[in-house]
């Protein structure tokens, strides 16, 4: 018998089934059927493919795939797919491009592209002892794994090396195998985990061989997505005369100096430094998920690495000099463009078409620059005229959705509220009062 209240089998029950069940639980059962029937796609075989990507999938949950043009990434022309819900990050990121576009562009640097696995386990004697056990293995490990890695090795990828690392300091007898893998155009998740758990089965065996079952005890074998070792850089220059902001009257030193002050308030403040980097994972982000990739593990990645010395801190730094304004921004991107949903989503196969069909590292260096776009829209708005009256005027075109506003209805509110505060309810008394007199003039 199940506890009171669980749902047995529930991922053996039809669609429908689980679709009615679901509703049942809401105050609104038919609506709820409907809205989830509403957004599946009439195209059997296409909604099949989506089915596919994960488990009691009962409909679709759209989100907008929007592009910006005009990105000059190390002196090549690209539109970037971007796939994100929130307003103005796909706006900000095309305008940094083309301010960047007529001042050298982006530039990136692939400063690393390994990625790390470990066995963890426990260990009951001397460092010295395990350590000399260890190294016997090595050739062993390479061994059991070498079905495996064959197809890498073929691709230029594989296992790059293998060390013990001693964690009893943090825990007791806790000892780490770090595996460090290329793995090539992939992300390489699966092919990770794969080998390590073939090492670990491996370890076993050879423990038990060695009567030393009762001393080592393996806890998991898994792969990292902490990969400060995948590491791109991207960066943008110019002379400082060449920032100046005619809408708010700044010369070019002057804004220099305040972006720069702006970025070192995210090296010194935690608060500042989480918003700040949130600013770049809108672009990185949006790349990401365009591309079929990972976004969860690129930014719990990249929120490590800005902590990597103890202290949170944002990722783009800003030099000044009298002829030379650069901000570069260094992060770590685990990508890949095969595998996952890279061959399977029709979008992201779309997406990997507009870009050129990019390699790992070229793809490392579109998101990098969207991020870096994103940052560098973002404070030019906080250190001119704030950043929420560019974001209010394009949340109004979610408002006025919300309000089901007409064409014309759209119309005059923008034009309205280019001059005028945006608010909920600001944009609701617009609207009441223009249908109002509507009303009035058909009389």
């Amino acid at each position: 018998m199940g506890v009171p209240g669980m749902i047995q089998g529930f991922s053996k029950l039809s669609r429908e089934d689980q679709a009615r069940l679901l509703a049942s639980f809401t105050d609104e059962p038919s609506g709820i059927e409907n809205e989830l029937s509403l957004h599946r796609l009439a195209d059997r075989e296409k909604q099949d493919t989506y089915d596919g990507f994960s488990e009691n999938t009962l409909s679709n949950f759209f989100l907008p795939y929007s592009v910006a043009p005009n990105f000059r990434i190390n002196d090549r022309y690209y539109i970037v797919p971007m796939v994100t819900e929130e307003s103005s990050v796909v706006a900000a990121a095309a305008s940094a491009a083309k301010f960047w576009l007529e001042r050298g562009g982006f530039h990136t640097r692939i400063r690393a592209m390994y990625k790390p696995g470990h066995i963890h386990f426990t260990w009951k004697g001397s460092h010295a002892e395990i350590a000399a056990l260890i190294d016997r293995l090595i050739p062993g490990f390479h061994e059991v794994t070498s079905s495996l890695t064959r197809n890498m090795r073929a691709r230029g990828g594989g296992i790059e090396g293998i060390r013990l690392i001693d964690m009893s300091d943090k825990l007791e007898g806790y000892h780490q195998i770090e595996v460090i893998f290329n793995t090539a155009e992939s992300m390489g998740a699966n092919f990770i985990n794969s080998c390590l758990e073939s090492m670990a089965s491996f370890l076993r065996v050879q423990v038990d061989i060695a009567g030393l079952s009762d001393r080592l005890t393996i806890i998991m074998a898994i792969l990292s997505n902490y990969t400060p070792r995948c590491l791109v850089e991207c960066s943008v220059s110019c002379h400082p005369r060449k920032l100046a902001n005619l809408q708010y009257g700044l010369k070019g030193i002057d804004f220099a100096r305040k972006f720069e002050t702006a970025v070192n308030l995210a090296q010194c403040d935690v608060s500042r430094a989480v918003t700040h980097n949130k600013g770049i994972y809108n672009g990185i982000d949006a790349v990401v998920i365009a591309t079929g990739n990972d976004f969860r593990a690129v930014e719990a990645d990249g929120h490590a690495y800005a902590s990597r010395d103890g202290i949170y801190r944002g990722l783009t730094r800003v030099e000044l000099a009298s002829q030379l304004f650069a901000c570069r921004l260094e992060v770590p991107l685990n990508l890949g463009t095969i595998g996952g949903l890279t061959r399977s989503h029709p979008m992201v196969r779309v997406s990997m078409k507009i870009l050129g069909n990019p390699d790992v590292a070229e793809l490392m260096s579109v998101a990098s620059a969207a991020g870096l776009a994103s940052n560098f829209s973002a404070i030019k708005e906080l250190i001119t005229g704030g950043i929420q009256r560019g974001h209010m005027l394009l949340h109004l075109s979610n408002l006025l959705q919300q309000l089901s506003a007409t064409a014309e209805e759209k119309t005059a509110a923008m034009n309205f509220f280019r001059e005028h505060l945006i608010t909920h309810n600001a944009v609701e008394g617009f609207l009441m009062n223009l249908r109002s007199k509507s009303r009035i003039s058909e009389k």
